[in-house]
C-alpha cells in the first residue's frame, strides 16, 4: 500500500518533473477561454487527439457563444460525430452557449460555481478552465491524475475530490498551477495503467507504489 509523500519528498518529485518539463501544457487545441471550455467538455470519455482532430474544423468558424449558436446543433454534429455521446455533447455546447450569452456577456466566467452551471461543465472542467485560462492554481482531476496521485503517494484519496484535496494540501505552492499537467503527462506517457513503465520512471526512487515494474 502506498503511503502520502513527506513535504521534501514532494518537493523533491516536482522538481525533477520541472527540470524534465519546465513549461508543461495542457494538449487540447483551442484558441480563446471559450474553445477552451468547449474542447474540455467535449474531451469527456474521448482523447485529446480525438477531440483536436474534430476542432481542427469546428474552432475556425465557431469560437465564440454566438457563432456557436449560429451553427445550431445539427450544424455542429457533423464537425463532433467522431466523438463519443456526440448527440448529448452538441446539446450541452449549445445550451452553454445560450447560457453565456444570457448571464455572462458571451463571456466565459472565472467562477467554479457558474462554471460548474453551465451544461455539461462539471468539477475536473471548471478546474481546468479555472487552471490554464486565468491561471489559478486549481486542481483538475481526471483518470491519469487519480491513479499517478494514488498509486505515487503524490496525492492520494478514496475519490476525485479527495485527490483534489490532497493535491491542494501536500503540493508545494511553488508547483501548484502546474502540477495537474505534469500529473497528467506522468500518467500518459510514464504511470501507465496497465504496465507502468518503472524502469523509465523519473521519481522511481520516490514512488511509494509497491508493485514496480521489474528492470
Amino acid at each position: 500500500m502506498s503511503r502520502q509523500l513527506s513535504y521534501p519528498e514532494q518537493v523533491e518529485v516536482f522538481r525533477r518533473f520541472r527540470v524534465a518539463n519546465d513549461h508543461p501544457k495542457g494538449e487540447l487545441d483551442h484558441l480563446n477561454a471559450f474553445t477552451l471550455l468547449v474542447a474540455v467538455a467535449l474531451s469527456a470519455q474521448a482523447t485529446d487527439a480525438s477531440v483536436n482532430k474534430a476542432t481542427r474544423d469546428l474552432f475556425p468558424v465557431a469560437d465564440s457563444p454566438d457563432k456557436m449558436l449560429a451553427l445550431g446543433e445539427e450544424g455542429l454534429i457533423p464537425y463532433i460525430r467522431t466523438i463519443g455521446l456526440y448527440r448529448n455533447k452538441a446539446r450541452n455546447v449549445i445550451r452553454l452557449s445560450e447560457l453565456l450569452m444570457e448571464r455572462h456577456d458571451g463571456e466565459v466566467p472565472s467562477s467554479r460555481a457558474a462554471l460548474e452551471a453551465l451544461p455539461g461543465v462539471g468539477r475536473k472542467t471548471a478546474n481546468v478552465v479555472l487552471n490554464m485560462w486565468w491561471g489559478f492554481p486549481s486542481q483538475p482531476v481526471d483518470t491519469h491524475v487519480y491513479r499517478v496521485g494514488n498509486r505515487t503517494g503524490i496525492a492520494m484519496g478514496a475519490d476525485v475530490v479527495a485527490v483534489e484535496r490532497a493535491l491542494e494540501n501536500h503540493v508545494p505552492v511553488e508547483f501548484q498551477r502546474l502540477s495537474h499537467h505534469w500529473l497528467i503527462l506522468h500518467g500518459r506517457y510514464t504511470c501507465v495503467a496497465r504496465k507502468p513503465k518503472c524502469p523509465a520512471c523519473l521519481i522511481r526512487d520516490l514512488c511509494t507504489f509497491e508493485e514496480k515494474t521489474p528492470e
